[in-house]
């Protein structure tokens, strides 16, 4: 065959041609597989937030609903009308996909209002620093509730909740301490909760506090010193009855006339109500002694023979 000059340019222009579009396919390529990673990365979203206290409890929508049932079918069947299903779904409306250091009190409006209950007079007892113990008590004592024997209470008791922005909504792994933010779940609906509480009592109000801290037995900044006073009604209250119980063998840091049950008494005075204090209440130590018979503390008579 002659030979042809053209034939190998046209060769050459054959051979550009062909990897001019090998590597324009490999270019299309790459930017396909960096979309689809972008694309990827986008699905993940934004990791949860990291906090210092415990996360929300697991299978917390069984725990709630169950606890409600139990409750409104068992404890007290005369609040049977209470809709567990609306309770549940407003609390858990008040803290999913938001920022829980973001938490208001108005976001947990709808389930107050759904699942708060009347308190018998003369029933109301508020404490503090003495968690165990009064629960106990009311537990042997059908004659005083707590908040936590209420139904907000009994719900929420030792159970943990929040949010996070992204999904699912809910954060698992950790949840924030109130040092970290004042406005995190738990807080807000404890506060107000207690506050409730208090603005619900009627009658007598008796009050539980530790009279072995050494702090004092009465802090302002508590629960029940900030809140829970501050939300008594006079005119609905009529004496406020202090409990200032010491532990079996524990030191006696303060009695009733300490220098910080004198504060308390001066502000209970202030909002016009009777008070009176006692300290170690008989009844509550009985049951203090069930569980340490042979202590000193608990020897109640002596052979004067």
């Amino acid at each position: 065959m002659p030979f042809r000059p053209g034939s190998a340019r046209a060769r050459q222009r054959s051979v550009l041609l062909v990897g001019s579009a090998v590597l324009l396919a490999a270019l299309v390529l790459a930017v396909v597989l960096a979309s689809l990673l972008t694309h990827e990365k986008q699905e993940v979203g934004p990791k949860m937030m990291k906090w210092k206290d415990r996360g929300t409890t697991k299978n917390l929508r069984e725990v709630i609903l169950g606890r409600c049932y139990s409750y409104v079918m068992a404890r007290y069947p005369e609040l049977g009308d209470k809709d567990c299903l609306k309770i549940w779904e407003s609390l858990k409306q008040a803290f999913i996909y938001k920022n829980p250091c973001n938490i208001t009190s108005e976001d947990y409006e709808p389930l107050m209002e759904l699942a708060t209950h009347p308190i018998p007079c003369n029933k109301s007892l508020l404490w503090s620093k003495t968690s165990d113990l009064v629960h106990r008590y009311t537990k042997s004592n059908q004659n005083f509730l707590t908040l936590e024997d209420t139904l907000l209470g009994y719900m929420a008791d030792r159970v943990s909740w929040c949010g996070d922005p992204s999904d699912p909504g809910i954060n698992y792994e950790s949840c924030p301490k109130r040092s970290e933010c004042e406005s995190n779940p738990s807080s807000v609906f404890w506060k107000m909760a207690s506050k409730l509480f208090a603005e619900a009592a009627c009658g007598v109000v008796q009050v539980m506090l530790n009279g072995s801290v050494e702090a004092g037995a009465f802090r302002s900044s508590s629960i029940f010193g900030s809140i829970e006073i501050f939300n008594l009604n006079p005119d609905k209250v009529t004496e406020v009855h202090i409990w200032l119980m010491h532990d079996i063998g524990g030191p006696q840091s303060e009695s009733c006339s300490g220098h910080s049950i004198k504060r308390l008494k001066s502000i209970l005075e202030e909002r016009n109500f009777k008070i009176t204090c006692v300290d170690n209440y008989r009844p509550v130590q009985l049951l203090q002694c069930v569980h340490n018979p042979d202590h000193t503390d608990c020897r109640l008579c002596t052979n004067t023979t």
